[in-house]
C-alpha cells in the first residue's frame, strides 16, 4: 500500500486538504495528516477544528511515497515556516520522490528553488511567486515527481491525479466513477 503525508497548518484551506485525504483513502492509500504547528489541534482557514494524526516532526518519512502541501492563507505561510516541511520537500525532490502542492502552496516549492525550469501552476494570485518555473494556467500540472494545481476549483482533478500516481489509473477511474465526477 502506498503512503502519503499531507501537511496541515492553522489556516490551511480545509477542502484542498481533506478532499485529497478522502480520495486517497478511498484508494487505500495510507494518509497521515501531519501538523506543522507543533500541536495536533488545528484550525482551518474557515474555522473548522480538527486533530492531526501526528506532528510533522514525528513522522518517519523513510517509507512515505508522497508529501502533499495544501494551500490557504495563512496556512501556506505557516507551512513554509516549518523546517520539517521545507526540509522534507527539498529531500523528496532531490531524491526524485513525489511532492504535490495546490493553490498558494506551490509558492513554497518555488521559494525553495524546487521549481526552477519546471512546469507548474498555482492559484492566479500566486503564479507570480513561482520564480524560475514555467507557469501554466491549468488545473493540474505534472513535471517529473512534482504535481501542482491551481486551487480549490481544481482539487478533484488534483486528487484524482495523486490517486493515479499512488494507486494506479484503474483505481483513479474507479473513484472518479464512484464520486460521479464527470470532467
Amino acid at each position: 500500500m502506498s503512503k502519503a503525508v499531507l501537511f496541515f497548518a492553522d489556516g490551511t484551506e480545509e477542502c484542498e486538504a481533506l478532499l485529497v485525504a478522502d480520495l486517497l483513502r478511498r484508494a487505500s492509500v495510507e494518509v497521515i495528516i501531519a501538523s506543522a504547528m507543533g500541536r495536533r489541534a488545528l484550525v482551518s482557514s474557515h474555522g473548522i477544528h480538527l486533530n492531526a494524526d501526528a506532528l510533522a516532526e514525528d513522522v518517519d518519512y523513510s517509507d512515505v511515497d508522497m508529501v502533499i502541501l495544501p494551500g490557504g492563507i495563512p496556512g501556506t505561510p505557516n507551512l513554509a515556516e516549518n523546517k520539517t516541511v521545507t526540509d522534507t520537500c527539498i529531500s523528496f525532490v532531490r531524491a526524485g520522490r513525489k511532492v504535490a502542492a495546490i493553490c498558494a502552496a506551490p509558492s513554497i516549492l518555488a521559494s525553495l528553488g524546487l521549481l526552477e525550469g519546471r512546469n507548474a501552476t498555482a492559484h492566479a494570485g500566486f503564479q507570480d511567486k513561482l520564480a524560475g518555473a514555467i507557469v501554466h494556467d491549468e488545473e493540474v500540472v505534472v513535471d517529473g515527481s512534482i504535481t501542482t494545481s491551481y486551487g480549490l476549483g481544481g482539487v478533484i482533478p488534483f486528487a484524482l491525479e495523486l490517486v493515479r500516481q499512488l494507486a494506479g489509473p484503474a483505481e483513479a477511474d474507479r473513484i472518479q466513477k464512484a464520486i460521479a465526477y464527470r470532467h
